[in-house]
């Protein structure tokens, strides 16, 4: 299982803000990205190209999180993923792939997740980025 650094991997919800005219959680992001602490993976970019209304947009969003660094979900995370989602569930937590998959990436990388979401506060092996 991959292991690297203390980075921030900020999820679909920051990252809409992020796009916003004067928010405050964009210029959060804004700082974190100067700082070379932001971290990005597949489904996150999926997310947030998959909303977009037009080209400039995709074309923003892609330009912008192809300079950050990439966690990829190797096969042992994959599996992590597996054994995650069946215990949440036997703990009556039924969430999205997306999220479960984000969850197993943030463990498995030692990554905080930056995340509007409040759900990944009870995620176990999940730090969030406050």
């Amino acid at each position: 299982m991959p292991k690297e650094n203390d980075g921030i991997l900020v999820d679909t919800s920051i990252w809409i803000e992020f796009f916003k005219p004067r928010s405050e959680i964009g210029n959060k992001l804004e700082r974190l990205i100067k700082d070379d602490l932001v971290w990005t993976c597949g489904i996150i970019l999926f997310e947030l190209v998959q909303g977009t209304k037009s080209e400039y947009d995709k074309s923003k969003i892609t330009g912008i999180l192809s300079d950050l660094k990439y966690a990829e979900m190797t096969q042992s995370l994959w599996q992590k993923a597996d054994e995650l989602s069946a215990s949440l569930k036997r703990r009556g937590l039924n969430l999205p792939l997306s999220d479960i998959l984000i969850a197993s990436i943030v463990s498995g990388y030692n990554l905080s997740i930056f995340s509007l979401d409040k759900h990944f506060d009870h995620i176990p092996g999940v730090r969030a980025f406050k």
